[in-house]
Parts: C-alpha cells; structure tokens; sequence
C-alpha cells in the first residue's frame, strides 16, 4: 500500500493512446506487486462460493482467510490488506460480521468490496443489508448488470441472482453510485469499469463458459479486493477483471467442455504474468 498503490496521473487532455498504454501498465505493475505482497484478503462468501473463491485467489498468489463471525470481524478487519463481503447466502450472523467488517474498513480508510448479489425487489433483506453496508462508502462495488442497475434506481426485474440486463445497458446511469464509493465494475459479455477519475473502461474477452461455473463472480469480486490492497481502485478493478478474462480467453483455447474448462481456467489464473497480460489485455475507454 504505498508506491505500488500510485494512482496513474490522468490529465484530461491526454492522448486516450497513451492512457491507455499508462492504465496497460498499471494493470502489469499490480500484478506484479500482487505476487510480491501476496495482500491477505478478508473474505465474507457465500456457501456456495468459499471454497472456490480461497482457491481463485490462492492461485492468483493472495492470502485468503474466510473470517464471517462478529466476534473476530473488527480484529481481522484491521490486519487485513482489504475485505471482500459478498450477499449470495447471507446469514444474520455473517450479516452482522459485514455490517462491523465494513465499519471498520471506513473508520480506517481499509479498501474494501462490495458485492451485492440478489440485490432487488424479491430477495427484500438482503438488499436493506446492501442499503445499509453502503453507507460505510465501499471503495469498489462490483455486479452483474441487474444488481449494479437495480442499486442505481433502475427498476429492473432481475432471474434469481442472474442478470436479465446486458452490461452496456446500465454503466451510464450507475455513475449515481460514485457518490457513495470510488469505483464500480459491472461484469457481464463485456465488463464496464466506472469512477470519476478515469474515461469508462470497457474490458472484453473472457469465455462464454465462465457464467457456467458456479462462483466465478463471486471470486472476481475476491479478486478485486486482492488487487485494491496493491493498487488504485480503478487499476485494481481493471487488472482483475482483465485477470479474469484473459484466463477465461486462454482456457477456452485449450478445451470447450465444461469440468475441463473450470480446472484450465484456475490454471491460468495462476499462469499470468506481464508478458501475458501485454499480448491478450483487450480494453478500450470510452
């Protein structure tokens, strides 16, 4: 968290080429102090997702500690690097352990994630949980189009958990939601990285059998995290995102089945490296 955090100096005048090459570079130097650092990440998952979250970030080389009581929360809290909380299967317990873990993160200026999963008119508790975990101002929130939309004001009519929205279709009116955080990442067939500071950044690739292994999002939310505690928040949100779609780009080459394509897909997720990420990053800013 110091110059491996540096903000990349935008002037609103410069060149998109050389922002683009400047955030390029960003993306590398946070992978770089990613594996150097290996940031512990505070985690709070769901169910579904924990043991699949810890290895994606295991193979992304960050510390991972699934810690959701209220009784350790506020102490792990402050020695974390940053905290990941996700709404797939809340519980009041684990509710009350984010509700304290995000306490904390604000009162100490810890970055931390914001994943609200389900967040709409039908699951009702968990979105006044969503509405409440806000005020402790996240510094990156992070969702599919149907969440980050619905958290905007839009009304939307969500499938579950899933999204019935595509990404292109929300980004600009989410950009309400940087009163209350610094950046949001909207995922999706391309994946829009929003904030005030930065032109939108508009990150493609990935593979269309990523939606179809269970928790991969909510390990992109995990992943984001582990970047914010080594780099800006727009740089964090980017280099994970494009972490994630070029592993998915690059395990879909190697097969197109499913189980195999899961197992090729943590094994590129550890394969990175900046070479890699100069040859396949795919991103354009808006």
């Amino acid at each position: 968290m110091d110059s491996a955090r540096r903000t990349v100096n935008i002037n609103m005048n410069t060149n998109l080429s050389q922002l683009h090459h400047d955030i390029l570079e960003g993306v590398c130097d946070a992978w770089t102090a990613l594996q150097q650092q290996q940031p512990l990440v505070h985690i709070m998952t769901n169910a579904v997702a924990s043991n699949y979250v810890a290895n994606v970030l295991l193979a992304a080389n960050a510390a991972p500690a699934m810690i959701d009581n209220p009784f350790e929360a506020e102490n792990f809290a402050r020695i974390a690097a940053a905290i990941s909380l996700n709404l797939g299967t809340p519980t009041s317990e684990q509710v009350q352990a984010m509700l304290i873990a995000a306490q904390t993160a604000n009162a100490i200026k810890k970055p931390w994630v914001l994943d609200p999963v389900g967040y709409g008119s039908i699951l009702h508790w968990r979105s006044e949980v969503t509405d409440q975990l806000m005020a402790f101002q996240p510094t990156i929130v992070r969702g599919n189009a149907s969440e980050i939309g619905t958290l905007a004001g839009k009304q939307v009519t969500g499938k579950g958990v899933g999204t019935t929205l595509d990404s292109s279709e929300v980004y600009q009116q989410a950009k309400s939601l940087l009163a209350q955080c610094q950046c949001i990442a909207i995922s999706g067939e391309s994946d829009y990285i929003i904030s005030q500071d930065y032109p939108v950044i508009k990150v493609m690739g990935g593979s269309e059998l990523q939606p179809r292994v269970t928790a991969t999002g909510c390990a992109l939310g995990a992943l984001i995290a582990a970047y914010s505690a080594v780099a800006n928040p727009v740089i964090a949100a980017t280099a994970a995102h494009l972490h994630f779609a070029i592993a998915g780009k690059r395990a879909a080459e190697i097969t197109s089945t499913l189980g195999s394509f899961n197992v090729a897909f943590i094994d590129q997720i550890h394969l990175l490296n900046p070479e890699i990420i100069q040859q396949y990053a795919d991103f354009e800013l808006l």
